[in-house]
């Protein structure tokens, strides 16, 4: 059984590095698609004084750009009903859904010619909602091997950025003579390896955490053990409907007890012992009582989606992660015209920073994994092993993604070319910090059975906030002439509010602690 976890994380990996955030490395794929002459009808000759005539290719620009931009937000806007699907539907069939996405968008760019260059509207948000999904079912891996959970998790993600190679190879294997049409074909036919993998390797429903003794996953052929099939159908998460169904007949059931405790109150009234006596004597009225006030408790102490959502834990875990992804995605968009800003239009320069920017990308599964490692490694110093734990860890981890933001926008503020090397080896640090620890942090922190649904809403409400960046755009542009300097500077101040987060699970963290205290100084009292 060990050996199947392994192999579910190991292709787990190789799913996110190879497949699920290749809509990241659109640049790549822009150089083939401009070969091919997508949209070239959108380019405009114009006649200088020479008589020489040059293209203008601006629209053509601009159309790929929007292409890119609609599959951006599709990427982390559809996250949130991506989360509902999975915590609804399970696994297996979300991951049908998206293998069906994905499928369907490499097939569109595949079987796309520039008479049909439309289709990359629909095939490019297919691909980001299809990858995201992959990412989705995968982070659940990391339940299997307990004291790693954070680690693995935050691994998966710096996979999922590191992707944005794929349209890389892709360039080079288009350079080497290979067709686009022939390579997509190609990742289409890889949806074999998708469906057995979801078959054989991943669960029908969710993976527990803690995983209990016998848990299994997959499709097998084995002998009917009635012991394993009321594990799994104990383990098996419902819906909504099916979960109130479950609580009407216990309470149905509970009904029943308590009528069955009243003739035995009833009876035991007319003898001569008290109350108390009679209460205690009673092995059946102690053990209906009991499952009656189990019962009662497990339902008081359940936490609601609502709560979870409305907790100052999640609000400022919005903050944190929408400030952040702003920063980046501001510094993405702008990048190449600071470039040119910075080196006056010179292209040999341009072209050399901008490669090194995307590959430097590709060391985010290096850098991801360093987060789970910081919280994982910090939870094991503690003695115990319960949420609190859980949310201690989290508060360097939190603190850590914030001052590494700070250092980032601190040198993309800096007006000079020699400082854009630090300024990517913080940015790719940085923002697998940041995804890696929003998912971990959801993980470790909310109840499991939500995480899909808050895991969706954050990305979705980042998303939203990431608009801002369009108005930052406009403003670089036509009020300080394609000069970032001004805008970085505010957004410098802005990141101070990232800090407001981990202060405040470190509130909190506090205020439990006292709480758990406070019985024992009473007792003494």
């Amino acid at each position: 059984m060990r050996c199947q976890h392994v192999l579910t994380l190991v292709t787990g990996f190789i799913e996110c590095i190879c497949f699920a955030g290749v809509t990241f490395g659109w640049a790549s794929l822009v150089f083939v698609l401009k070969n091919e002459k997508y949209f070239q009808d959108l380019c405009q000759d114009i006649r200088n004084q020479t008589d020489n005539s040059t293209a203008d290719c601006s629209a053509q620009d601009e159309q790929f750009s929007i292409i890119f931009t609609v599959a951006a937000f599709a990427n982390t806007f559809m996250a949130l009903p991506c989360g509902y699907i999975f915590d609804r539907l399970g696994t297996a069939l979300t991951r049908f859904i998206a293998i069906l996405l994905y499928t369907t968008a490499t097939l569109l760019i595949a079987l796309s010619k520039p008479d049909t260059a439309v289709l990359l509207f629909p095939a490019l948000s297919f691909l980001a909602t299809g990858g995201i999904l992959f990412l989705m079912t995968n982070m659940q891996v990391g339940n299997l091997f307990g004291s790693q959970r954070s680690t693995i998790i935050t691994f998966y993600n710096g996979a999922f950025d590191s992707s944005s190679v794929i349209f890389l190879v892709v360039k080079v294997l288009y350079q080497n003579g290979i067709s686009l049409q022939t390579v997509f074909l190609f990742i289409s036919s890889c949806s074999i390896c998708h469906i057995l993998r979801t078959i054989f390797l991943m669960p029908r429903t969710h993976i527990p955490f803690p995983v209990p003794e016998g848990f299994s996953y997959g499709l097998k052929c084995e002998k009917h053990d009635p012991k394993r099939a009321n594990l799994k159908h104990s383990l098996a998460p419902s819906n909504d409907e099916e979960k109130d169904k479950k609580d009407d007949v216990t309470d149905h059931s509970l009904n029943s007890i308590i009528k069955h405790v009243s003739p035995l109150m009833s009876a035991s009234s007319g003898s001569h012992l008290p109350a108390s006596d009679r209460w205690t004597e009673d092995p059946n009225l102690q053990e209906a009582t009991s499952k009656v006030t189990t019962h009662l408790d497990k339902k008081h102490t359940e936490v609601s989606f609502r709560s979870c959502v409305f907790s100052s834990l999640f609000i400022w875990h919005l903050v944190w992660l929408s400030l952040m992804q702003l920063r980046h995605y501001l510094f993405i968009g702008t990048l190449n015209p600071t470039i040119t800003h910075l080196s006056g239009g010179d292209l040999d320069k341009v072209s050399t920073y901008t490669n090194v920017f995307a590959v430097s990308q590709f060391f985010g599964v290096v850098c991801a994994p360093w987060n789970g490692l910081l919280m994982d490694r910090h939870k094991k110093k503690q003695k115990d092993s319960d949420k609190l734990d859980d949310l201690r860890s989290s508060i360097l981890s939190l603190s850590m993604t914030a001052v590494q933001c700070m250092l980032f926008s601190m040198c993309a503020s800096i007006p000079m070319l020699p400082a854009l090397y630090p300024t990517f080896i913080l940015q790719v640090i940085n923002r697998s910090f940041l995804y890696g620890g929003n998912a971990a942090f959801l993980s470790v922190v909310f109840p499991p059975q939500y995480f899909g649904k808050l895991f969706g809403l954050a990305s979705a409400f980042s998303a939203v906030i990431s608009l801002l960046q369009y108005p930052a755009f406009y403003i670089i542009r036509i009020y300080l002439d394609g000069d970032p300097f001004y805008v970085n500077i505010f957004l410098l101040i802005l990141m101070l509010l990232a800090f407001v987060h981990p202060i405040n699970v470190f509130r909190i963290c506090r205020q439990e602690k006292n709480a758990r205290k406070a019985p024992e100084g009473q007792c003494e009292l």
